[in-house]
């Protein structure tokens, strides 16, 4: 249950963490990993403060900053990327981004390819992921992220071919409607598709 006095100032928990960090527990380390993931999510640069005095201690602490850090990554902060040596995003792009079809039946999946554009000197660190903007019950869509690879590429041109299925899961329902469909660089939304997902085959709707 969230502690609305611990979510405005989470300051008097760093000191403990502090002292779990090194726990010989992993279960201990993920619960502090974990913990500093929720405060990024209303005090991102206090999570961040203590990430980077953490990161490059040991392979122990690396893992519990990263894993601390994958709510920021997803949302795009600078600040992560940067920690973790991302270049900017300026220096790469995607390209010749195509989907199998615009329109698609819910259970199939939608494929989909881009060329990842390079252009730096020497090879550089890239994170590379989409975002499906699904539509909602509401009429309304919601960004979902999902990572694809996190890489070092050098200067060129270097193809990706992904699917995403729309079948229902007991965590994710899909409504019929326009979505849309990006690829995510460093924290940059790079380039947009729309498609539409239509109800199955022999489905009756009103």
């Amino acid at each position: 249950m969230a502690l609305p006095k611990f979510k405005k100032d989470p300051s008097p928990i760093l000191p403990l963490l502090e002292k779990l960090k090194d726990d010989p527990s992993e279960t201990v380390r993920r619960s502090v990993a974990n913990n500093l993931n929720d405060i990024s999510k209303d005090n991102p640069d206090i999570a961040l403060d203590l990430c980077e005095k953490w990161y490059g201690t040991n392979k122990n602490t690396d893992w519990i900053v990263k894993h601390a850090c994958r709510g920021l990554l997803k949302a795009g902060n600078k600040r992560a990327l940067k920690l973790f040596g991302y270049s900017d995003p300026d220096c790469v792009s995607s390209e010749n981004f195509k989907i199998s079809s615009t329109k698609i039946k819910k259970g199939e999946e939608l494929h989909f390819s881009f060329d990842l554009l390079v252009q730096a000197e020497g090879s550089i660190r890239v994170r590379i992921e989409y975002a499906v903007y699904f539509m909602k019950a509401n009429g309304k869509q919601n960004k979902k992220v999902f990572k694809i690879t996190e890489n070092t590429y050098g200067v060129g041109t270097h193809r990706f071919k992904r699917k995403h299925s729309f079948r229902d899961m007991t965590t994710r329902k899909h409504h019929a409607g326009e979505h849309k469909i990006s690829i995510i660089i460093n924290g940059e939304e790079k380039t947009l598709l729309s498609f539409n997902l239509e109800p199955p085959a022999g489905a009756f709707s009103l």
